[in-house]
């Protein structure tokens, strides 16, 4: 087995002693290489020891004429290499250089995730591996002087639990985005503060679960490692505590920064969709690493180890406190809910207001958020579930990827898993005839005023309905109901069909005209995504748009329709898209 060591002969050595050296010992048997340094005067040599000792190369050296400097500056070093398994990110190889940093004699390690090996250089012995797998036990690495064989797969009970498990999180948290307990909460900008405070317990435990609730999963390994030798459960969730320490301090500062700028500042949703999908893609790699996907752990996103090492020192700021850091920088990753209290913290026209107002808003997601802590630390305390626990991380984490993404597809009018819902509706109310570009008047929306007149009702569970088809050069009146939508679904918007958004109030009717002037099927969503349709534009044909009356129970309904009526909210004028009913509106612009 070949071994890797380097020492010193002294910092006056010639080019003729290069030559020299190299010369005598390549023709030894055992010898893979070695290079001399003129200028230090260190030797780096790589050599079978099943044929050949370092004591018998170094004699040879003294035959040469040269002595070994050993001195305190100049000491000489051994390397080993250990093949490790267990190893899974940059937080492992950061866990396993600290540990044996502390063995006495080793001078420099490092850990290699990605070829599952750990360089030691030492001088002495170097540390047995029956002494490295007791003490690494416990982290679940195991250490050996030859390459070990893949690791075996998780027994099939384990694997049902573990799905079962994370299914029932996963559908827990679908039924309760779907049940409306979001409508619940109304908020506006005069509100007061406590209910900003369950206005973010709901934030909590929804979509501020499969953003926030996700990061803090995907982080949790690396934080009860960094720990694992404390058995207070207390102490295990400091970083958690930081973590929402962190936002807590963050939200009430920007808040008060956001009340200072008030309208003058215009909260990007292209911009904040992409980041979200960015953050998505990156908590995507990190559940299939959970996961045991050998091929993905070579990619390991983290700063340059000079860098890490010194974070991963507790006894450093930078290394305590890195989970504060973490929280804070949590409010540029905004949900609807975050956006809708920021959107109302912009309105509020004050530092303290605003301030306020986001502080008792990431006061509510806390207890949601420290719970999702909790039960990461109550699965590390027992070395048994730790893998299951990632297993179950792993798939939440991954599932809560997608469904940001999926949203997130949703907002930008790209196509997504929703277009499957929306497919069916199409076909339920599609008419399909020979021409498909042209459509009948049996096919569109009455005619009002020169206008086409579209009605929909918008809750928390999702549009209905959710299909609409227009004609083309024809106006457009969409007239929105607010149901029970909650602060992810009370706007709308379809960046390809019409400039803004729709801004809902609870219990009014907001009102949006366009004119379509492009076939196609166009996606309209809430501002998060998480509910969607579709309106189709097709060519009109002679008779849209002409003056001919048009019967029906629906036509003289529309016709009925008074534009002073108080419960019609023109789109834009006063509702702020948060829930409220008055003051001006604090737009999301592409």
């Amino acid at each position: 087995m070949n071994e890797k060591t380097s020492f010193y002969l002294g910092n006056n050595l010639t080019e003729n002693d290069k030559l020299s050296i190299e010369t005598e010992i390549e023709v030894l048997s055992g010898i893979v290489s070695i290079n001399v340094e003129v200028g230090t005067g260190q030797v780096w040599l790589t050599f079978d020891k099943d044929k050949i000792s370092l004591s018998d190369i170094l004699q040879k050296m003294k035959n040469l004429g040269y002595e070994i400097a050993a001195s305190q500056n100049n000491p000489v070093g051994q390397e080993h290499i250990y093949h490790v398994s267990g190893m899974h990110c940059a937080s492992c190889e950061i866990l396993v250089e600290k540990d044996l940093l502390k063995f006495k004699g080793i001078k420099s390690v490092e850990a290699s995730v990605n070829n599952s090996k750990v360089v030691v250089e030492y001088e002495g012995s170097r540390p047995p591996i029956k002494d490295l797998n007791r003490i690494f036990k416990k982290h679940g690495y195991t250490f050996s002087d030859e390459p070990m064989a893949t690791e075996k797969t998780s027994p099939k009970n384990q694997t049902f639990n573990t799905v079962v498990i994370a299914l029932a999180l996963i559908i827990g948290f679908f039924i309760l985005i779907r049940s409306g307990l979001n409508s619940l909460v109304s908020v506006n900008s005069n509100s007061a503060l406590i209910t900003y405070f369950f206005f973010g317990i709901l934030a909590g435990l929804s979509s501020c679960a499969a953003l926030v609730g996700g990061l803090i999963l995907s982080m949790s390994k690396q934080w009860i490692e960094k720990y694992s030798d404390s058995a207070s459960t207390t102490k295990k969730m400091e970083p958690h505590l930081m973590f929402n320490a962190g936002r807590l301090a963050s939200y009430a500062f920007f808040g008060g920064i956001l009340g200072i700028l008030g309208g003058t500042l215009k909260i990007s949703l292209t911009w904040t969709s992409l980041l979200v999908m960015a953050v998505s893609v990156l908590m995507i790699m990190l559940a299939l690493q959970m996961l045991g996907v050998r091929s993905l752990q070579r990619f390991q996103i983290s700063l340059p180890k000079f860098i890490t090492r010194r974070v991963a020192d507790e006894s450093k700021f930078q290394g305590r406190y890195m989970p504060l850091v973490m929280g804070a920088l949590t409010f540029l990753l905004p949900c609807g809910f975050t956006l809708t209290a920021q959107g109302l913290a912009l309105l509020s026209g004050s530092f303290w207001q605003g301030a306020l107002i986001m502080f008792f808003f990431a006061l509510g997601t806390t207890g949601p958020l420290l719970a999702i802590g909790l039960s990461s630390v109550k699965f590390s305390q027992n070395p048994n579930r730790t893998q299951r626990f990632l297993k179950v991380a792993g798939i939440v984490v991954l599932v809560f990827a997608l469904y940001n993404i999926n949203a997130q597809l949703n907002v930008l009018g790209a196509p997504s898993f929703s277009n499957l819902a929306t497919a069916k509706a199409s076909s339920t109310n599609s008419v399909t005839n020979n021409n498909s570009d042209q459509s009948t008047d049996s096919d569109l929306p009455p005619i009002v005023n020169g206008q086409q007149v579209i009605k929909m009702e918008a809750s928390a569970n999702g549009y209905q309905p959710n299909y609409f088809k227009v004609a083309t050069g024809v106006p457009v009146r969409w007239e929105v109901t607010d149901t029970s939508t909650s602060g992810c679904t009370n706007a709308v918007v379809s960046r390809n069909l019409f400039d803004g958004q729709i801004d809902l109030t609870p219990g009014k009717t907001s009102v949006k005209e366009f004119t379509p002037t492009k076939p196609g099927k166009y996606k309209f969503s809430c501002w998060m995504g998480m509910i969607s349709g579709v309106i189709e534009v097709v060519e009109k044909n002679k008779t849209v748009g002409s003056s001919a009356p048009v019967s029906g129970s629906a036509t003289a309904a529309a016709a009925n329709l008074n534009a002073n009526d108080p419960s019609l909210i023109p789109s834009g004028a006063t509702g702020c898209g948060c829930g409220g009913g008055s003051g001006s509106c604090a737009t999301q612009t592409n």
